[in-house]
């Protein structure tokens, strides 16, 4: 399952720049790669068929993949992986389609649920929290880290230190593991916030890490329920991130037994649910 990253991450574009004195010139910019990435899941005796589309920035696709449809839970266990493999043939997508093997067939009510949520139109509210619990079960108060005051507020910075690509472009979400003494394991990219927790659950998964209980996630941008239900897939019981969070995400985690942390910035943080995984 070896990938090359075929697609750059930043693409060159010539931009005429402002400043408050009313000049102006021409200069050099970095945008962020955006592409469509089409899943597909083949099973044995049977044809690939779509999961879903996701607009994406090129890197670590196989990983993209993988962590979707294991949020998802069409993949339970690194032991359903049969290989992972970009379109076969010569054309220009070749790099914007991925097929992921698996070893059985999937429940088909999973994989229309996958189009609804890349789509960005799912069920709402108590419902949503309910589904949820059919998939996973919450997280015991002895699981997951407990990050003292200082350890837990320095994490952002840590993450900061590892994001090339927001370096040169400004407009990537990043996703990280990190364990309980703050060490950055795992630093992700990508254009989208959801993307970018698919890409370390993915690697996880490919790796057999999973489940990861004895790690927290870190995100760069708000918290919402997607994201608290992709790490409860993924068993990860501590949650933290740059940005505000939603009130479903605030009340799924608290189902969930979960921890999220919001507004993790300028050395200040607000601990919205179960805050034993804080040591203060």
């Amino acid at each position: 399952m070896t990938q090359a990253t075929p697609r750059r991450k930043a693409t060159d574009w010539m931009v005429l720049g402002l400043n408050a004195q009313g000049r102006a010139g021409r200069k050099p910019d970095f945008l962020v790669t955006e592409e469509p990435m089409e899943i597909r899941v083949a099973v044995p005796g049977k044809d690939a068929e779509q999961i879903a589309v996701t607009m994406r920035t090129p890197g670590h696709d196989f990983e993209l993949a993988v962590g979707f449809l294991f949020t998802e839970g069409i993949i339970t266990a690194p032991g359903d992986l049969r290989g992972v493999k970009y379109c076969d043939g010569e054309n220009e997508q070749l790099y914007n389609i991925v097929t992921v093997d698996l070893v059985k067939p999937f429940d088909e009510a999973l994989a229309r649920r996958a189009m609804v949520t890349s789509a960005s139109c799912g069920i709402c509210g108590t419902e949503s929290i309910d589904q949820l619990l059919t998939s996973t079960t919450p997280l015991q108060a002895e699981v997951g880290p407990v990050l003292s005051a200082d350890v837990l507020l320095g994490v952002a910075d840590a993450v900061r230190k590892s994001q090339p690509t927001f370096d040169r472009t400004g407009g990537l979400h990043a996703s990280a593991l990190f364990d309980a003494a703050g060490t950055i394991t795992l630093v992700r990219e990508d254009i989208g916030r959801h993307n970018a927790v698919d890409k370390v659950v993915g690697r996880a998964v490919l790796d057999k890490s999973v489940p990861l209980t004895a790690f927290g996630l870190f995100c760069s941008g708000r918290l919402s329920f997607e994201i608290i239900q992709k790490a409860a897939m993924a068993r990860i019981a501590f949650i933290v991130a740059v940005g505000a969070p939603s009130s479903l995400a605030v009340q799924t985690a608290e189902r969930l037994g979960i921890t999220t942390v919001g507004f993790l910035r300028d050395g200040k943080a607000n601990v919205y649910t179960h805050p034993h995984r804080v040591a203060v």
